[in-house]
């Protein structure tokens, strides 16, 4: 099954916590489409903002969504991304 790469992402995480992760462990969290995959999800972010991703965590939320917490490869800053998204 193939996603549409900017129908994955559905919307970006910007808790406090989310924010602490971007700087201390260069995360960004999204809230992404159910049917989608690790390789999905690293595809379309890879594609969405012109980064690296070097490994992404998924989890299905209490209220039935899926997070992804996607690890951004150590030459890129996840705070760029963040200020492009309007996060920070």
């Amino acid at each position: 099954m193939e996603l549409d790469p900017f129908k994955v992402l559905i919307r970006p995480v910007a808790t406090e916590k989310a924010v602490q992760l971007l700087d201390t462990q260069n995360k960004l969290v999204f809230i992404v489409d159910r049917r989608a995959n690790r390789l999905m999800i690293k595809r379309a972010v890879e594609e969405a903002f012109d980064v690296k991703v070097a490994k992404v965590n998924v989890l299905i939320t209490a209220k039935g969504e899926k997070k992804a917490y996607v690890r951004l490869a150590p030459e890129y800053s996840a705070r760029d991304v963040a200020s492009q998204l309007g996060i920070l």
